[in-house]
């Protein structure tokens, strides 16, 4: 079984907070692989929204984003770039 992990600082001004977690956490469940995160001593599931929030990985805070199965080598692309890249704007909607 594959099992990747990546060490990335978060560059998002807000950290791993609200729109940039709910995002990483979209994310991750879209591939089968199990997706943890770590900061510190702290590991959590990157498929829970809880368990991002309480990292309180800030801007600039590195963290390791770890994937175990068959498409970890994808899943750990696409969620090392949601957190090294800047966010798309949110689509506003017409009023």
């Amino acid at each position: 079984m594959t099992r990747l992990q990546r060490t990335v600082s978060v560059v998002h001004r807000q950290g791993l907070h609200a729109r940039p977690a709910a995002l990483f956490v979209q994310t991750a469940k879209r591939f089968d692989c199990r997706v943890t995160v770590k900061k510190g001593r702290k590991i959590v599931d990157g498929k829970s929204i809880m368990g991002l929030l309480t990292l309180a990985a800030n801007a600039g805070a590195r963290i390791v984003i770890m994937t175990e199965g068959t498409d970890a080598s994808e899943a750990l692309e696409a969620l090392a770039r949601l957190v090294t890249e800047p966010l798309p704007e949110p689509s506003k909607s017409p009023k």
